[in-house]
């Protein structure tokens, strides 16, 4: 008999695990399973008695906003799309002795995302939109992915400033991808859009209880790195409920990414969020949630600077002298 579950996350975040519309398809990713035990021998893991979680750990995450959608007009008459977006990354700082966060280091970036050659920066009020072209064909669609990148950039920057020497643990949400050069940091992946094990394998993650992992493995794709899958505390019913991935850098030797491996389970769960509080529970991190309201917030007003880029805009289409 089939049965049905309900996915705690409220839908308007879409779903715990998010399968492609398309029908399924096993990932092409090369992978390695045999990293930490022999794929016949996958079961649940536990973390040993001696693993302690740390007493401090870094949280870091960024967000972003498009402002104002535009156009530009070129002397040749042609156009080219373009958006002011506006992004912000920050760390909080979690001691667990003390049982407290703050806010430990943020910063706050706009651009001009533009595929035009001639575009100059806007001023918008007192907010300055710096260009970023964007090279190839005017297509709108590829102007919303280009923020990532500097996001991401300004992810480092922030993790870099706040930690300094130190090697206390980071955790960064979402996959690490170019960030794999900081030391002594997880990615932190809590949506699964891909399936990167066999049926076989694939039965012992969703059989996961809250406090067990699976086996590291590795993924030979792009950013490829050492992984592995736990399951947070809360609500229990469907396969994947509570269930993210984790990911450190290849450039860690295998038995120190079980080690990390280890250390975020006694570690993460601690900040797991509830239904009732949050509608991405249990995988969106308290902290995270905390995070990224206190970065939207440092954004600023997206309804004034809207109204700012539109006299912006206003001003830069009167002709000189006119």
């Amino acid at each position: 008999m089939t049965s049905y579950f309900v996915d705690n996350w409220d839908p308007s975040y879409g779903a715990s695990f998010e399968a492609s519309s398309a029908p399924a398809t096993q990932s092409s990713a090369q992978v390695n399973t045999d990293v930490e035990l022999p794929a016949a021998a996958w079961r649940p893991l536990t973390a040993p008695p001696t693993v302690r979680a740390p007493d401090v750990v870094l949280l870091v995450d960024g967000v972003r906003r498009i402002d104002a959608s535009l156009w530009t007009r070129e002397e040749d008459g042609t156009s080219h799309p373009g958006l002011a977006a506006s992004y912000a990354a920050g760390v909080v700082r979690c001691d667990l002795r003390a049982g407290a966060a703050s806010l430990a280091g943020a910063l706050v970036e706009r651009g001009l995302f533009t595929t035009s050659p001639t575009a100059q920066d806007i001023t918008a009020g007192s907010v300055r939109y710096g260009v970023r072209q964007i090279s190839g064909a005017p297509d709108p669609a590829r102007l919303i992915p280009a923020v990532q990148g500097p996001l991401t950039a300004l992810e480092v920057a922030v993790s870099t400033q706040v930690r300094g020497e130190s090697q206390e643990l980071l955790v960064v949400d979402g996959p690490l991808r170019n960030r794999r050069q900081l030391t002594r940091t997880i990615g932190y992946v809590k949506t699964q859009q891909s399936q990167y094990l066999d049926a076989t394998l694939t039965a012992v993650v969703t059989a996961l209880r809250p406090g067990e992992r699976s086996p590291v493995f590795l993924m030979g794709t792009a950013w490829g790195g050492y992984t592995w899958y736990l399951r947070l505390p809360g609500p229990t019913g469907a396969p994947w409920a509570g269930i993210v991935r984790v990911e450190c850098s290849t450039e860690l030797p295998s038995q120190e990414a079980i080690e990390l491996a280890d250390l975020s389970l006694v570690t993460l769960p601690r900040f797991a969020s509830t239904p009732y509080k949050d509608p991405r529970a249990p995988q969106n991190l308290i902290p995270i949630a905390g995070l990224e309201r206190r970065l939207r917030a440092l954004l600023g007003d997206s309804r004034l600077l809207h109204r700012a880029l539109t006299l912006a805009a206003a001003r830069s289409a009167v002709p000189v002298g006119a």
